[in-house]
């Protein structure tokens, strides 16, 4: 990095990507402040920075944060993300993704920080229209979750426009793996990510795990997903971080491999690197899941340089697996 010994509030630090990102900041000799409420992130998770415990929707809370500290950046982490959830409350993701979001805005503008980094989602693209997606693909989400997401990056766009505040929006496919000396995993309550669920099956805490769809139209029948390594995300924000703090404009990317794996790869893979059998039962479709969702991830290797460190499945299911084995 570039930009060292600058000082970076982390909204959402105390969650899995949060944390990956905290560590590879202080690794980066940058002055990191940590805001979350612990609703779902957790304090052992931090490897550095100052911690506050506070809901970002506290506007109090957040001119007391930027009169005591001059920001040059702010990354945004903190939101729900249970697809399924959102469904059933969507006034709670919009309060929590959207409102609350609006509050920090607010703040940073009270306090002249003009740089962001936003935490967003492949779900704004919903159903794939074309195969690899890229950042130009139509943006039509299925659910409440991803209209959210959506719509931040859309009030950035208006707050660029307006107050000159730059950003970068950062899609992500699928999120996987853990820090390398495990340290920093996924600690989700309840679990929802496949790899730590089949990883959870191949340790016997559960009997098997349920694959959603066997009917795609894929090589096996069950759903492709782009898999990127957690810390390959970190490096991302770090290499978008420098960007802007360089003068850097406004931008938007897409985070994934490139690969795509199906759920019956995910499971043999797994299988491959614990040496276990892993049982599976076929269920129906979950509504709303595509068949298959990969990244085109050209325009932020062209732009700032990046590259996936981890390019192969079974090195992210190995770091996911030393963590798993760790929290026995």
């Amino acid at each position: 990095m570039k930009n060292l010994n600058k000082k970076i509030l982390v909204v959402g630090g105390a969650g899995y990507i949060g944390a990956h990102m905290v560590r590879q900041l202080s690794n980066a000799r940058c002055d990191v402040v940590v805001l979350d409420n612990l609703s779902t992130g957790h304090r052992k998770l931090l490897q550095g920075g100052e911690f506050i415990q506070g809901n970002l929707g506290d506007s109090d809370l957040l001119d007391r944060l930027f009169a005591a500290h001059a920001f040059d950046a702010v990354m945004h982490f903190a939101a729900f993300s249970q697809v399924g959830e959102s469904m059933h409350q969507p006034l709670f993701y919009y309060r929590n993704n959207l409102a609350e979001t609006v509050a920090l805005l607010e703040a940073m503008l009270r306090h002249d920080v003009r740089r962001f980094i936003f935490s967003s989602t492949a779900a704004v693209y919903g159903e794939p229209v074309a195969i690899p997606i890229t950042e130009k693909h139509p943006c039509a989400p299925t659910n409440p979750y991803g209209n959210t997401k959506l719509a931040v990056e859309r009030m950035l766009a208006d707050c660029d426009a307006a107050y000159g505040m730059k950003f970068t929006a950062l899609r992500y496919f699928n999120a996987a793996g853990a820090d390398e000396a495990g340290e920093i995993g996924e600690l989700h309550d309840p679990e929802t990510h496949l790899i730590p669920i089949v990883l959870r099956a191949a340790d016997g805490q559960i009997d098997h795990i349920r694959v959603f769809g066997t009917d795609y139209a894929t090589t096996d029948g069950t759903c492709i997903r782009d898999y990127i390594h957690v810390n390959d995300l970190a490096q991302a924000h770090l290499l978008a971080l420098d960007a802007l703090l360089e003068g850097g404009d406004s931008a938007t990317y897409n985070l994934g491999s490139s690969n795509g794996y199906s759920v019956k790869d995910v499971i043999g893979k797994a299988e491959a690197v614990t040496g276990k059998k892993i049982p599976f039962i076929e269920a129906a479709r979950r509504p709303g899941d595509p068949a298959i969702l990969v990244a085109s991830s050209k325009k932020i290797q062209r732009d700032l340089g990046w590259s996936p460190v981890y390019d192969n499945l079974e090195k992210i299911i190995q770091t996911a697996w030393n963590w798993h084995l760790k929290q026995q």
